[in-house]
């Protein structure tokens, strides 16, 4: 494993925390204000709607953004952002414990929705996907969900995030709970049993950064889930609806 301690030195952990908060609003901001305009001005409606395209574009502008405020923070540490987030890769038997263990997550989640009588597909994934599909946009919309999204979460919440509050081995299952949960909770397309999956797939993409040090790894078991809902979004549209 490797040493969550050593250099290159995080930021504080106020730093950090109020690092991520401008990172997240001014991705978020920049990408309200370009739908909102590509949406004619009607802002209320724009909050309003789940449309493919909006979706996209959300996703496509605001986790870039958000990535490049990132990418600042860190050189303005004086660090090499690889090293600082983590963006390398790792041993082969992290990875494949990873995979069993997505797997096996899936699997679970998706067997306690069917026996609680739960849609396995939320509303938010069918509106965007049907109207992504109806208007021309369901390539980008895949990107989007399936790389973007990933990448932009992961680099902010497993990356720098991590780095600043993960100071000490003792600190590092309090950190991965606290993450998770903010994680989670940004998540509000989904009602309260979606946004609880994402608090458990964030309790094990934390662990899984931590035990191999890789956030590459995370990015890839995180775009991993994004394909598998995606997946059964598309078999939900084709043969169930």
């Amino acid at each position: 494993m490797n040493d969550v301690t050593a250099e290159p030195k995080p930021w504080s952990y106020w730093a950090t925390i109020a690092w991520a908060i401008v990172a997240f609003l001014i991705g978020q901001f920049a990408a309200l204000a370009f739908v909102v305009l590509w949406h004619s001005g009607q802002f209320y409606q724009v909050l309003n709607t789940f449309d493919g395209i909006l979706v996209t574009l959300f996703i496509l502008i605001s986790n870039p953004i958000s990535i490049a405020v990132i990418w600042l923070a860190v050189r303005l540490a004086k660090a090499d952002p690889v090293d600082y987030l983590a963006l390398r890769w790792t041993a082969s038997r992290y990875v494949a414990i990873g995979l069993v263990l997505l797997v096996g997550l899936i699997a679970v989640s998706d067997v306690l929705l069917y026996l609680s009588g739960r849609d396995l597909v939320t509303p938010f994934q069918l509106q965007s996907y049907t109207t992504a599909r109806q208007e021309g946009w369901l390539p980008a919309m895949l990107f989007a969900a399936i790389v973007v999204a990933p990448a932009g979460e992961e680099v902010l919440f497993r990356g720098f995030l991590f780095k600043g509050f993960v100071r000490s081995e003792r600190l590092a299952w309090p950190a991965i709970v606290v993450i998770s949960l903010l994680w989670a909770a940004l998540h509000i397309q989904y009602d309260w049993a979606g946004m609880v999956q994402i608090f458990v797939i964030g309790l094990f993409l934390g662990w899984v950064r931590w035990r191999s040090g890789s956030l590459l790894l995370t990015f890839v078991l995180h775009a991993l889930f994004n394909l598998e809902g995606t997946l059964e979004t598309v078999l939900q549209v084709k043969f169930f609806s």
